[in-house]
């Protein structure tokens, strides 16, 4: 069994990548402090509770477990919130992210995919994004993503150390199994939101800007279900294995939803009516990000299969949905 340490795997798009290695035969080893990650999300291998800052400890458990291959998942990833606390962003993103290739080094090296973001494009000048795009970021989040890209660079230059950044865009929806979803506090992203609202949970829904300079003022974004985000890692993975160098590639679907067409699906979905709220634009949000996934398309065999915006809001209404009568059960008892 060819073991992959997965670095933040007890998180959202992380736990979905565990289900898709277990899924082509490998054996994911979680490493997380369980800090924003979930112990219940840890389904498909061990657990080694750990910090990104333990380079000494991640080394150890790429050595125990003999692994093929590392993946790096753990990073803050709000951008607004990197507006307001950068500082603790170039810690966790840039300084976690050197512990982590510094552990790699130290232990052969094998091959790393990275979880990058389109946010290093800041906001684009020519849609949709390719790869070679200017790329300017205008938040921290975003600035702390490419730094860390420059790193991997460099440690390949240096150290051999071969990686493929996933450039993704919006990760949205659960696992059509039911197994994983979407789950932080608080939830800053616009379908749990959207959802969270329409069940009860959350009464003070509002959509982020109205004023963008898109055709109805909202910001559009590029939603990609997270199952076939994480089939792109597992694929990347394969792709170093068989000996590709280090590389980086936008994981998108080409076409680009606004803030209200998402909501028009909640409701269709739920069956339940919207609010059409609108407050202050978050800091650091571009109006448009949609990406040319032609590369991974090419190099990865990237063809999205759950992105559509309705299965993306069927996969995560229908987890939300179990999730709320799990919790609702539990109260019960407790009070029984």
């Amino acid at each position: 069994m060819r073991h992959v340490l997965v670095i933040g795997g007890a998180g959202y798009v992380g736990s979905h990548t565990c289900f898709a290695l277990a899924k082509a035969g490998f054996r994911p080893v979680t490493y997380d402090n369980l800090s924003l990650g979930h112990r219940d999300f840890v389904r498909w291998g061990p657990l080694v509770h750990g910090d990104i800052m333990d380079t000494a400890h991640i080394a150890d458990a790429i050595s125990t477990y003999n692994v093929v291959g590392v993946m790096h998942f753990a990073a803050r990833a709000y951008v607004g919130e990197s507006v307001i606390h950068p500082a603790e962003y170039f810690e966790d993103n840039v300084s976690g992210t050197l512990s982590v290739l510094n552990a790699v080094r130290q232990s052969g090296p094998v091959p790393l995919v990275f979880s990058s973001s389109c946010a290093i494009y800041g906001e684009p000048r020519v849609l949709p994004i390719v790869e070679d795009s200017e790329k300017q970021p205008i938040n921290p989040y975003g600035r702390t993503k490419l730094i860390c890209e420059q790193m991997m660079g460099d440690f390949d230059h240096a150290y051999g150390l071969r990686s493929i950044s996933l450039r993704y865009f919006n990760a949205a929806g659960a696992s059509p199994e039911g197994f994983i979803g979407e789950r932080r506090d608080p939830e800053p992203h616009i379908i749990p939101r959207a959802i969270m609202h329409v069940q009860g949970l959350l009464p003070d829904f509002q959509i982020f800007g109205s004023d963008f300079d898109t055709p109805d003022g909202t910001a559009i974004r590029d939603y990609t279900h997270v199952s076939d985000l994480a089939d792109a890692h597992v694929s990347a993975l394969e792709l170093l294995l068989d000996g590709h160098q280090t590389d980086a590639f936008n994981l998108g679907t080409g076409k680009g939803s606004s803030i209200l067409d998402v909501l028009r699906v909640v409701e269709k979905v739920s069956g339940k009516r919207m609010p059409q709220v609108t407050g202050a634009r978050r800091p650091g949000d571009p109006a448009v990000l949609v990406a040319d996934p032609s590369r991974a398309k090419k190099a990865l065999n990237f063809k999205p299969k759950l992105s559509k915006l309705k299965t993306i809001v069927e996969t995560a209404w229908q987890w939300h949905n179990t999730m709320t009568s799990q919790l609702n059960r539990e109260k019960m008892l407790e009070h029984a």
